[in-house]
């Protein structure tokens, strides 16, 4: 199996499958690579004897590539996915400490990220497209253990971030679009991301880092790498990260730290034994819900009272309507007392990767995580609409007038609303390669077995004058009520088989397909219908989702000297999503008549993807273009109802297909050493298909622009390195949104710039012989959103509405504000 990598420093640049992306000043040389069943990195992989494609540049040491750092690569595999993204860690560490490596991918054409803080860290906020797929049709795994899909309400997995370390990632290997039938996913119908750990250093030595920021921001990391042990080569790493920082409005906090750790164990020359274990704690103070008619009117501070003067005092003056700001449109659901997440994770795996003969190698990973997690927020429809009161005591003696109590225990309008899921799952998975003639024959299996709770409850709240409003991170009350409860059991399993196929050297024809088996079934653990409105919700009910042929072609053609063509194209399937009772477009997760109304209509969604592109690379300009297509059908969406969180109801329809057109171009120019400019725009048109019908009304729908994501996307950059310094900026523009599935709401475009300063200030000791232990120190400054744009970040957390005129709909996250960081980091 033959890897092509290209190495590039300076300025980010796109991919083998996007538009043109940034080269290094130093115009490295490239290398080729071979190594079975990953994708080789540059600094660490070791050459092959016979490469497939030579490169006529004079290549450099291994030792060279590594201290010049590399930024991104393109790895043009021959074996599966055609070709593929390689985010490197040099581009990651130019990041602000601490921020989610996806965030990096924004920098890419078709690639959109958005977060409400600057790091992208609130999992409540976090949100990827990539082409018009959103992160819930993207596959992610890290060192290919399933992370399941990368969403708020997870089921099946962790996000990233809490998954690892964003210091302890060494690179992102990224297919889009196409299909990319390894990996373990149930989800990929837009591609695939693997996070890959670090490898523990062979040398003892650790890692201290320190970040401060605008908003109290304080981030620190510490990493101890043990070095080789014995002469058999065991080494492992361990660290701790610990990230907190004051919300850009409103009260509170968001906080977190993790602990990850890693152990090789070679086997021989060849073979090696791995562990990798994380633990970590999330309790982030998530911000207020928006709605753009809210920001028209109300402005851009609106935010939870927790953590304000007098706060629960004044969330309860809001709930029954009175001592309110004048310019307050739709008091009880302008701010909340507070909305919050916690959660711990138990996450890791063993894997054996045995090179059992001179072209066969098997590789096996077993893994498993265990999840609690508890999201609140003070909910002020206890009494529903009757609560009306002229002179509020604050104490229960006010009981009386809640006439309609639905499920606040003790009388007040306000109670406390807690989702408090579990996920118990356990995997493994096993694959071998096999190398013979012309031909990279590669075969594996997945299973896993996934319990899923969620449960939702109702916890009483004291009245202002009775007592303070109860720390929601630590324990609740003991007075309590079951609002709704729904376990889930899934299993699944996949089987892929792929051929890459070298007729010629600088040819690759791959084909490939995989099999698909997922049953999931669901149980009612409780329904209280003065809340739910509804006499039952979904239980005792299983989908399945059977495809035996799911294929994937693909080719690769490097023509005359700079010159690249190919085409890839593949069919994947979405296994039935799960989440607790009308939290998302999952089919189950509604009430028992919703889905009965439905369920001989559901069908998985599955998208067929097209793509082809051309690629053009010299040490001066860089170009490609990259055009794609896609069906998507079956695409289920949940349709809301109601205008405010009081009174919303979801259904989970099949709104049919969506046809998806697109295209990226990009240009790169490296002109002088040191400098590198790059731009790029993204087109995408994705309609959907067919009108939809809602409570009876139909809408018309087909040909509208679906939801959230933009028709227009222009990238900018610029780097210069000059000497030990390094300056960057960087820009986007994010087109118009629509906001509803009419599209007669569209939420404004906006341009947002970011920049960036880094010194390598080298090993300590030459400035003092006493500090010499400090092998090396770098020190950067980042400012991001420069101009201080106000903006809608993400979009959608509580789903969309079919027509929304006005705007509505409290389903926006604004963007963070300009923000100031600045870092050091100390190698010992």
């Amino acid at each position: 199996m033959s890897t092509k990598s290209i190495v590039m420093r300076g300025l980010l640049i796109t991919t083998a499958l996007f538009p043109a992306s940034a080269w290094a000043a130093t115009k490295e040389a490239a290398h080729t690579h071979k190594r079975l069943g990953t994708v080789s990195h540059p600094a660490t992989a070791t050459p092959t004897t016979k490469p497939a494609l030579a490169v006529k540049h004079k290549p450099r040491s291994s030792a060279s590539l590594q201290a010049k750092g590399e930024e991104l690569s393109v790895s043009t595999r021959r074996r599966v996915r055609g070709t593929e993204v390689v985010v490197g860690r040099a581009l990651l560490e130019k990041q602000v400490p601490g921020t989610n490596p996806l965030k990096a991918l924004a920098q890419m054409p078709g690639v959109a990220f958005q977060s409400d803080d600057p790091q992208g860290v609130d999992t409540y906020s976090v949100n990827l497209y990539m082409h018009g797929f959103s992160q819930s049709e993207i596959g992610m795994t890290l060192d290919g253990m399933p992370l399941g899909e990368p969403v708020y309400r997870n089921y099946n997995g962790l996000n990233p971030v809490a998954a690892i370390s964003s210091e302890n990632v060494e690179r992102l290997d990224v297919t889009q679009s196409a299909g990319a039938e390894s990996v373990a996913s149930t989800n990929n119908l837009g591609g695939s991301i693997n996070y890959v750990s670090r490898t523990p250093s062979a040398k003892r030595g650790g890692t201290l880092l320190q970040t401060f920021g605008s908003n109290n921001m304080w981030h620190t990391f510490a990493r101890f790498d043990s070095g080789e042990l014995n002469s058999s080569g065991t080494k492992f790493f361990t660290s701790y990260m610990r990230n907190e920082t004051d919300k850009w409005k409103g009260g509170s906090d968001q906080f977190m730290q993790q602990v990850n750790a890693k152990l090789v164990q070679p086997i021989g020359q060849q073979s090696k034994f791995s562990a990798f274990f994380d633990w970590d704690n999330l309790q982030q103070t998530n911000y207020q819900d928006y709605s753009p008619y809210w920001l028209k009117h109300n402005g851009p501070m609106i935010d939870n009272f927790i953590g304000t003067k007098n706060g629960w005092r004044n969330a309860y003056n809001y709930a029954i309507g009175k001592n309110l700001p004048s310019n307050i449109y739709d008091a009880r659901d302008s701010s909340y007392y507070d909305s919050t997440s916690m959660e711990y994770d138990l996450f890791g795996g063993m894997s054996s990767d045995l090179v059992l003969a001179d072209k066969l190698h098997w590789k096996t990973t077993v893994y498993g995580h265990d999840q609690t997690v508890r999201g609140t927020y003070t909910n002020p429809y206890g009494c529903g609409s009757n609560y009306n009161i002229a002179d509020p005591t604050y104490t229960s003696s006010d009981a009386q007038y809640c006439t309609n109590d639905r499920v606040s225990l003790n009388g007040n309008p306000m109670f406390e609303q807690t989702k408090r899921p579990k996920i118990h799952r356990y995997g493994i998975l096993s694959s071998v390669e096999y190398n013979i003639a012309h031909n990279d024959l590669s075969a594996g299996v997945w299973y896993e077995n996934n319990k899923y709770i969620s449960n939702q409850y109702a916890y009483a709240v004291p009245f202002p004058n009775e007592g303070s409003m109860w720390d929601q991170y630590g324990t609740p009350p003991t007075q309590a009520r079951m609002l709704w409860g729904q376990t889930y059991n899934t299993n699944t399993f996949t089987a892929f088989f792929s051929d890459t196929y070298h007729p010629v050297s600088n040819v690759a024809l791959h084909f490939g397909f995989k099999s698909m088996l997922n049953t999931s079934r669901v149980q009612e653990n409780g329904n209280w219908e003065p809340y739910t409105g509804v006499s039952a919700i979904t239980g005792g009910e299983s989908l399945t989702t059977a495809y035996a042929f799911l294929p994937h072609i693909s080719g690769d053609w490097h023509f005359l000297k700079h010159h690249e063509l190919f085409f890839d194209v593949s069919e994947n399937a979405h296994a039935y999503s799960e989440s607790g009772y009308n939290l998302t477009a999952s089919a189950m997760a509604v009430s028992q008549a919703a889905y009965d109304s439905v369920k001989s209509t559901l069908r998985p969604e599955t998208a067929w993807n097209y793509a082809v592109g051309y690629r053009y690379m010299d040490h001066l300009l860089q170009g490609s273009v990259y055009l794609y297509h896609t069906d998507f059908h079956n695409r289920l969406q949940q349709i809301v109802t109601g205008g405010t969180l009081s009174n919303l109801l979801a259904t989970v329809q099949n709104v049919g297909g969506v046809t998806m057109n697109g295209v990226d171009a990009g240009v790169t120019l490296t002109p002088v050493t040191g400098l590198a400019i790059s731009g790029s725009i993204s087109y995408n048109h994705a309609t959907y298909n067919n009108n939809m019908t809602s409570q009876g009304t139909l809408y018309h729908t087909a040909g509208k622009q679906v939801v959230d994501y933009p028709q227009l996307m222009y990238k900018l950059r610029a780097s210069y390195a000059w000497r030990k310094a390094e300056v960057f900026v960087d820009s986007s523009f994010m087109g118009q949104r629509n906001y509803s599935y009419t599209g007669d709401y569209k939420l404004p475009s906006y341009w947002l710039t970011n920049a960036g300063l880094r010194y390598d200030l080298g090993n300590i000791g030459q400035y003092h012989k006493g500090l010499d232990f400090m092998k090396h120190a770098v020190v950067s400054f980042n400012v991001y959103n420069i101009a201080n744009v106000k903006y809608a970040a993400t979009v959608g957390q509580n789903g969309f509405l079919m027509s929304d005129p006005q705007g509505q709909n409290q389903s926006i996250l604004l963007g963070a504000p300009r923000q100031f960081f600045g870092s050091i980091q100390i190698d010992f």
